[in-house]
């Protein structure tokens, strides 16, 4: 159980969206977001606290390589999703990042997440 923890979902797909934040609410977390885009996903960053995070790899402005910047300067765990894998430049600077090929289950997401955050916790 994610246990009121607020999760940051970077998502530009609406159902997706959707389906991200429904898993992260029957888990009993709070969801942030979704943010389509990178820019208000850093805006949303600098808004809330946040315990982890489900991003897409590509939203609509860009990568989402800031985003992954900042929550790994701030030992925030997330998991990281996309249809095509990591941009080249983000792969090359953190080449141990997970990356789930979609399609893959929100709920699955959702565990992966979780069992991150309690490692953090410990």
């Amino acid at each position: 159980m994610l246990n009121h923890a607020a999760v940051l979902v970077a998502e530009d797909e609406p159902i997706i969206a959707l389906d991200l934040g429904y898993a992260i609410e029957d888990a009993g977390g709070e969801v942030i977001g979704p943010a389509s885009t990178t820019k208000y996903a850093l805006a949303l960053l600098g808004l809330h606290s946040v315990a982890g995070a489900i991003l897409d790899v590509n939203l609509i402005d860009r990568d989402i390589s800031p985003v992954v910047e900042w929550l790994i300067e701030r030992r925030v765990p997330f998991i990281l999703q996309s249809g095509v894998g990591l941009p080249p430049k983000l792969a090359a600077r953190f080449p141990d990042l997970i990356v789930h090929i979609k399609p893959i289950t929100a709920v699955r997401l959702v565990e992966d997440l979780e069992a991150l955050i309690v490692d953090r916790q410990k």
